[in-house]
């Protein structure tokens, strides 16, 4: 009886001090947006994402990041002064970084 109860707390610390993998449940979500006539990057154009509201402005380069997305489909409405709004709809999967590019146009005076 003894020999078991030492097998089952061996085995059970042994259990115990297996690791188990990390696993990441979000997403990450990365672009740039550009002027669909120049080919251009549009410098402090503002993205925005539904549901969840998060926003951001894109940088010199046209550059722009979410990190850390739970998983599930979002919208990205991008705006800028000068420009059409646009939007695109992504889903965001579990571990993956998801690379979308954006187009503007601009408004027409």
């Amino acid at each position: 009886m003894k020999y078991i109860s030492v097998v089952l707390v061996l085995w059970a610390i042994l259990l115990s001090s297996c690791s188990k993998p990390e696993r990441n449940f979000f997403s990450t979500l990365y672009g740039v947006v550009t002027d669909s006539e120049t080919g251009e990057p549009v410098h402090a154009a503002s993205i925005m994402l539904t549901p969840g509201g998060k926003t951001t402005v894109t940088e010199a380069d046209g550059h722009y990041e979410f990190a850390d997305l739970e998983v599930m489909q979002y919208t990205i409405m991008v705006q800028k002064d000068g420009y059409y709004a646009n939007r695109k709809t992504i889903h965001a999967v579990s571990g993956e970084t998801i690379e979308v590019d954006i187009q503007l146009t601009r408004i027409e005076r």
